[in-house]
């Protein structure tokens, strides 16, 4: 069985996505990540992104603080659902 893909979100950062992934648009059509020189994608989490839905680094400069944690509750396949 393989590995699952680990999505992980950075503090006030990005999510880094390791390993391969690819990622379309609601059409379907495949978004390219900019080149970075790493075996990772990272998507935006603050929104100032100029890149999206890459980051670009933004949340420096915007004081991006993504201080929400994940709790056990929130992690429940049952309230993903309800989503």
């Amino acid at each position: 069985m393989s590995e699952p893909l680990v999505i992980r979100c950075r503090e006030n950062g990005p999510y880094v996505v390791q390993g391969a992934v690819k990622i379309v648009d609601h059409l379907g059509n495949e978004l390219i990540p900019p080149p970075r020189g790493k075996a990772a994608v990272v998507l935006c989490r603050c929104g100032a992104s100029k890149t999206k839905p890459f980051c670009d680094g933004s949340h420096r400069d915007c004081g991006f603080q993504g201080t929400t944690a994940s709790t056990p509750e929130v992690a429940r396949p049952e309230v993903l659902r309800r989503a």
